[in-house]
C-alpha cells in the first residue's frame, strides 16, 4: 500500500495560550455528575438502535448504576425516541432524584417537539447544541459568519426560555459542538451569550458542555482549552462545566481526565464507550481508574459482568476482551513472570491485616470488588511459568506446593499446553499433576503398610509392608525414627536405595476432620545428583508421605 504525501495533514490549529497552566498539578479526589449519555449518543450509533423496550431495560440498569443524570434520547429524531420519553413520563418511572436530559438541535420545530415530549417531567435538563468551528462553519453552514453562528444558539436559548413554563423546574445545556476544534475565545463567546439570554444563578446553574466531538490532538490541548475557558468565563460560579470526550485519537479517557484536572465538574460518557466512530468517552474506565486511587466514584460497580450482559443484549454490541476492567481477560495472566509475582503478592496478602492496602503486582484493583473472581486471574499455556502452575493448584485444589518442587511441575503442565496449543483448564492441570507427581505406582507400589512402636519410648517404629517392585511381590520390614525413614531403610535393605532424601513436606487439604493430606517428597539420585519430586495424598498424613516418597522414587525410576 502506497501512503498519500504527508503534505496532505497539518498540525492542529494552535487555537489557546496557557504558559501559567495549572492543571498539571492538580488532582482528582472526587468524582464528577456523571451524565450517562447511552440512550442518545450510543444508541444512535447502534447498527440497529435499541427498541422502546430495550431502552427501558438500559434506564433501569443506569438508574442502578446510580446515575443521577441520564440522556434519555432525541424525541424530536422519531417516534420511537418520542414515544420513549412518554413512556417514561406517562408510567412514572423516573425515580424523584434522577433528571433525565433531551437532546435538539437549536432549530425552533425542533425545539418545541422537544418539549411536548417532557409534559409531566419532573426536573428535566433541554440541551441545545450547534456546531461553532471553523470547519463546521465553512463546509456544513456554507462560510458562515461567527456573528451567524452565535445568532442560531442565542435565538434558541430565547426560544427555550419562552417555553420554560411548560417545565417550570428544567434546567438548560448548551454545547458549542466540536468545542475542540473552535477558537476557545470565539466557544467563550458564544456560551457567554447564552448565558445572558438563560440568566443563570449561581443556585441554579447552567450547564455548558464543552465537547471534543472530534479528536484532532493530544489530550492536554483539550485540557488547556478547558482550563482556559473556566478561568475567563464571566460569572463562573453559574456554570457547571461538563465534557463530553469522543474516543477518535484513543485518548477519551485521558482527555477527560485531564479535563478534570482543569476544572471540569461533569462528565457525559457512555457504558464501555460505545458512541459514533471509535466511540465516546467510557465512563466505567474513568470511575473504576478513581476507585483504584481511593476516589469513591459514587457508581455502583461491583458487579461488572452483570452489566456487561445487560449492555451486549441491549446494544448487540460485545465487550473487548481486553477491554479495561470489563473485559474477560483484563485480570488474566498468561506470562510466567506475571504470574510468579501475583502468586507473591496474593500469598503476601494472606498474612495482612483486612483492610490493608491493595499492592499485588499486576493487579490495580482487586477482581472481586467489581465481581470477579481469583479464578482467571492465572491461566496456564506455553507462555505461563512455574509459579502460575503453582497458583492453579493451590487456589484450586489446596495443594500448596513446595517453591522447589515448581520448576519440575511447570515443565510437564507448560509443555502440555504447548502440545495442545491453547490454554489449560484447571482441571486439565490438575490431572496431569496427578499423572505426573502423585500416588504413582510404578516400577513401585505399596500394596499395603503398617507400623507400630518399637520399644516404650516411641522413638523408634517398626514398619511392615506388602509391595510390588516391577510386578513381582516383596515383603518388607525395617525399623527406624518414623514410617518414612523405616520405608527408606528397608529400600536399603533391599539394595534399592540409589537416592537420598533431601526434602519432606506435608499439609492438610482444606478444613475439618474429614479432609486428606498432601505430602510432598524429593529425593537425590546418587549417580547424577538430579533431583525428583513426588507427591502423596491420603486420608492418612503418615501413608501420605510414604506415597510421595514412592512417586519421588518411580519419577527417577
Amino acid at each position: 500500500m502506497q501512503h498519500a504525501p504527508i503534505t496532505k495533514y497539518r498540525p492542529f490549529p494552535d487555537y489557546v495560550s496557557l504558559p501559567d497552566r495549572r492543571w498539571p498539578d492538580n488532582k482528582i479526589t472526587a468524582a464528577p455528575v456523571w451524565c450517562s449519555v447511552d440512550l442518545r449518543d450510543g444508541n444512535q450509533a447502534l447498527a440497529v438502535p435499541m427498541n422502546v423496550r430495550e431502552k427501558l431495560e438500559m434506564f433501569e440498569l443506569l438508574v442502578r448504576l446510580g446515575f443521577k443524570e441520564i440522556e434519555i434520547g432525541f424525541p424530536a429524531a422519531s417516534d420511537t425516541e418520542f414515544a420513549f420519553c412518554r413512556e417514561l413520563a406517562e408510567r412514572k418511572l423516573i425515580p424523584a432524584d434522577v433528571s433525565v436530559q433531551v437532546l435538539t438541535q437549536c432549530r425552533e420545530h425542533l425545539v418545541r417537539r422537544t418539549f411536548d415530549a417532557l409534559r409531566g417531567v419532573a426536573h428535566p435538563i433541554v440541551h441545545i447544541y450547534n456546531s461553532t468551528s471553523p470547519l463546521q462553519r465553512r463546509i456544513t453552514f456554507g462560510n458562515a459568519s461567527r456573528d451567524t453562528v452565535k445568532k442560531i444558539a442565542v435565538d434558541a436559548a430565547t426560544l427555550v426560555k419562552s417555553l420554560a413554563h411548560l417545565s417550570p423546574d428544567m434546567r438548560l445545556e448548551y454545547s458549542p459542538e466540536s468545542f475542540s476544534d473552535t477558537e476557545t475565545d470565539f466557544a467563550l463567546e458564544v456560551c457567554e451569550a447564552v448565558m445572558d439570554i438563560w440568566q443563570p444563578a449561581a443556585a441554579a446553574p447552567i450547564i455548558l458542555n464543552l465537547p471534543e466531538t472530534v479528536q484532532w490532538t493530544t489530550p492536554n490541548i483539550y485540557a488547556d482549552q478547558i482550563e482556559w475557558f473556566c478561568r475567563h468565563l464571566r460569572e463562573r460560579n453559574k456554570a457547571i462545566i461538563s465534557l463530553h470526550t469522543h474516543n477518535d485519537r484513543g485518548t477519551g479517557t485521558a482527555a477527560t481526565e485531564l479535563g478534570l484536572l482543569a476544572g471540569a465538574q461533569r462528565v457525559e460518557g457512555t457504558l464501555f464507550g460505545n458512541g459514533e466512530r471509535t466511540g465516546n468517552l467510557d465512563i466505567v474506565n474513568v470511575a473504576l481508574n478513581m476507585y483504584a486511587q481511593g476516589v469513591d466514584p459514587q457508581l455502583d460497580l461491583g458487579d461488572i459482568a452483570a452489566v456487561r450482559e445487560v449492555y451486549e443484549r441491549c446494544t448487540r454490541m460485545s465487550v473487548h476482551p481486553r477491554h479495561p476492567y470489563a473485559g474477560e481477560l483484563v485480570f488474566t495472566a498468561f506470562s510466567g513472570s506475571h504470574q510468579d509475582a501475583i502468586k507473591k503478592g496474593m500469598d503476601l496478602r494472606k498474612n495482612l491485616p483486612e483492610g490493608s492496602p491493595w499492592e499485588v503486582p499486576y493487579l490495580t484493583i482487586d477482581p472481586p470488588d467489581i465481581g470477579g473472581n481469583y479464578e482467571a486471574v492465572i491461566r496456564i499455556n506455553s507462555q505461563s511459568g512455574k509459579g502460575g502452575v503453582a497458583y492453579v493448584l493451590a487456589r484450586e485444589y489446596g495443594l500448596d506446593l513446595p517453591k522447589a518442587m515448581h520448576p519440575q511441575v511447570g515443565e510437564f503442565v507448560n509443555a502440555a499446553a504447548d502440545a495442545a496449543q491453547r490454554d489449560l483448564s484447571p482441571e486439565e492441570i490438575h490431572g496431569l499433576f496427578l499423572e505426573k507427581f502423585a500416588n504413582l505406582r510404578a516400577p513401585l507400589e505399596i500394596v499395603s503398610a503398617e507400623h507400630r512402636a518399637a520399644d516404650a519410648s516411641g522413638r523408634t517404629i517398626k514398619l511392615n509392608a506388602a509391595i510390588r517392585f516391577s510386578d513381582v511381590p516383596h515383603t518388607l520390614a525395617a525399623f527406624g525414627n518414623g514410617p518414612l525413614n523405616a520405608f527408606v531403610n528397608a529400600l536399603e535393605a533391599k539394595g534399592w536405595k540409589d537416592f537420598s532424601v533431601s526434602d519432606y513436606r506435608s499439609h492438610a487439604i482444606g478444613a475439618g476432620s474429614a479432609t486428606d493430606s498432601a505430602a510432598y517428597v524429593c529425593i537425590e539420585r546418587l549417580t547424577d545428583k538430579t533431583l525428583f519430586w513426588g507427591c502423596g495424598i491420603d486420608s492418612n498424613i503418615e501413608t501420605a508421605g510414604l506415597f510421595a516418597l514412592v512417586s519421588a522414587f518411580n519419577r527417577a525410576h
